[in-house]
């Protein structure tokens, strides 16, 4: 069984992180999304991974939709080569329009932010509300402490095993694509 998958939300960082890897990951990305005809919807801003990830698509032709908040683009961060984007009141409404809009969910490497985003959509999938699967970028291994604790709280009896399966995590873009197309649903009962 493979998903049809139109847009997928990325969700990360506002800053471009240390050395080149990340931004060449992001930029990676976004060809990958234009070979694959699948549009990017994200936060809509010009800054850091954000603006290269959306520079990248655009750049090869591919749709983006950019989804901030108010206060955002009032600061001036709204991309400017965007023609689709949206303005929305809260960072909770601009979340909720991102996952409506998108029919999975990606993040590359980011703050805080881009994790609790991310763990937003993969909790909503744990508990049934959404059928969208989520990935993590893995570049130069950014993701591995994180996996880390998951295994943690899978030893803690915190979370079932089955749920670390239920994203796909690598370092490499065209496999995530992949992995998120051919993504079968975890069924396990999130309570053990």
């Amino acid at each position: 069984m493979t998903r049809t998958i139109k847009r997928i939300a990325v969700f990360c960082g506002s800053n471009f992180g240390r050395g080149d890897a990340y931004k060449d990951g992001a930029a990676a990305l976004g060809r990958a999304f234009v070979r694959h005809g699948i549009g990017l919807v994200y936060g809509g801003t010009n800054k850091g991974l954000m603006a290269v990830l959306a520079d990248a698509v655009l750049a090869g032709g591919g749709s983006v939709h950019g989804v901030l908040t108010t206060r955002l683009h009032g600061k001036g961060h709204l991309h400017p080569g965007l023609k689709d984007f949206e303005v929305l009141p809260t960072m909770g409404t601009r979340k909720a329009r991102m996952a409506e809009l998108a029919d999975a969910f990606i993040a590359l490497p980011g703050g805080i932010g881009t994790l609790e985003e991310f763990m937003e959509v993969w909790t909503l999938n744990q508990l049934g509300e959404i059928d969208k699967p989520g990935g993590l970028l893995d570049i130069a291994g950014f993701y591995a402490p994180f996996m880390g604790f998951i295994d943690h709280m899978i030893a803690e009896s915190f979370l079932p095993a089955a749920h670390r399966g239920s994203i796909v995590v690598t370092p490499d873009a065209e496999a995530l694509i992949e992995g998120l197309v051919s993504y079968r649903k975890v069924d396990v009962p999130k309570w053990m």
